[in-house]
């Protein structure tokens, strides 16, 4: 390890304790806060947490760039718009939900959670009691034996539909109409109810194969001016409010005129790069998720953007062909997994030469590596923003600026 890599190494580990440091010492409003091990900074005012996860992003990123304020919420609470729930029983064979304990396979039952979208609890628990009422059997993993395993719900921030999917092990559903009507006098808000089958024995939560048990199988959402279809599977920002502003920022980092080319890269179902078409001349989303696609196709349909062409193929492929064609690319916006990026990307990146990158990254630390990286090649990071995404959790968003040259 050289000198350069050791003090960044340091200045890792003191950001990871900087934030541990910074307890308040204030007693948690949540009943499940040690357990559950989400909302780990449940014990700081919110304005310490802020604080706090802007000198993480600090430490990682002043020796590239000009660290900027951090964008929180003005109500960082219920904003989690996808609530997945952990069907199983408690000691007497009765149903529970909820999540499962840090770092286990231990179900912690939870019956409010001050992060999730109110109404998805109430469902929820809706949900517990017809379980049992309709006597269906909650899956026990150990003994492969039972029906009910998981149930996700999504929620249009802006439209107010709601989505429900119901887990199973097995697509035979007993009763099932009474079930699902059972549940739509109880939440008449609900607009469309889906079975997910999932025989899987590993940790997914959904399976392959649905079938629609009411309304028309997916949810629409505004965002930043545009209407988005949500699938059961489909990527879409659990807090819509923060996204919106990431999004706003990272559009306003990349400068567009109107006259730019720009790659969408890891574009999932289209939401920034149809959001970036109504700023430039031409937009290319490419995506490895063949469902994903489909809908940011769709998307772009509803939204009348005709400035945009989407591709199924892996993002450094698909800028490597670009090089090879000639293509001219103006500007590449990025928000790859928290993995960050491959190496093989980073070249292909590289080898496109795109005046600006603009790298919307969740995990500081592998933003600060890619970032290294790109640096070696031509790039310079001029600033970063930290958007809080997830308050009251670990995680940290932020939005890069880097420019070819000086």
């Amino acid at each position: 390890m050289n000198a350069a890599t050791d003090k960044k190494a340091v200045r890792r580990k003191e950001g990871a304790e900087n934030i541990k440091r910074q307890a308040g010492g204030t007693a948690s409003p949540c009943p499940y806060y040690k357990r559950c091990g989400s909302c780990r900074y449940l014990h700081l005012s919110y304005e310490k947490q802020l604080a706090a996860k802007r000198d993480r992003v600090k430490q990682l990123m002043e020796g590239h760039c000009r660290v900027r304020p951090i964008i929180g919420m003005e109500e960082p609470w219920h904003y989690r718009h996808k609530v997945q729930a952990v069907f199983g029983l408690d000691q007497k064979k009765n149903p529970v939900s909820g999540v499962y304990e840090e770092k286990s396979h231990r179900l912690v039952p939870v019956e409010h959670c001050l992060i999730e979208e109110k109404t998805a609890d109430a469902v929820i628990a809706t949900i517990r009691s017809l379980l049992k009422s309709f006597r269906i059997k909650v899956y026990d993993e150990d003994t492969g034996y039972g029906l009910f395993r998981y149930v996700l719900i999504r929620k249009g921030r802006y439209t107010g539909e709601m989505m429900v999917v119901l887990v199973t092990a097995s697509p035979v559903f007993p009763s099932r109409r009474n079930f699902v009507e059972a549940l739509r006098r109880a939440h008449p808000e609900i607009t469309t109810i889906v079975q997910n089958i999932n025989d899987r024995s590993d940790s997914l939560i959904l399976g392959e194969k649905y079938q629609i048990l009411y309304g028309k199988g997916y949810i629409v959402d505004e965002l930043c001016g545009c209407r988005f279809k949500i699938s059961p599977s489909s990527f879409y920002q659990v807090n819509p409010v923060q996204a919106g502003k990431l999004y706003e920022k990272a559009l306003e980092l990349a400068g567009l005129t109107g006259k730019e080319t720009v790659v969408d890269a890891y574009c999932g179902t289209g939401t920034i790069g149809i959001l970036a078409a109504g700023r430039a001349g031409f937009v290319y989303g490419v995506e490895s998720n063949a469902e994903a696609v489909r809908d940011a196709v769709g998307n772009a349909k509803a939204n009348g953007v005709r400035n945009i062409r989407f591709y199924r193929d892996d993002a450094g492929h698909f800028l490597e062909s670009c090089a090879a064609d000639g293509v001219k690319v103006d500007v590449v916006l990025m928000d790859p997994p928290r993995a960050g990026c491959s190496g093989a990307f980073l070249e292909a990146v590289a080898r496109i030469a795109p005046r600006k990158i603009v790298y919307v990254s969740c995990d500081p630390e592998t933003l600060a590596r890619d970032v290294s990286v790109l640096e070696q090649k031509g790039y310079r990071a001029k600033e970063v923003w930290p958007v809080d995404m997830f308050p009251w959790t670990g995680g940290i968003e932020a939005v890069t600026l880097l420019q070819r040259g000086h």
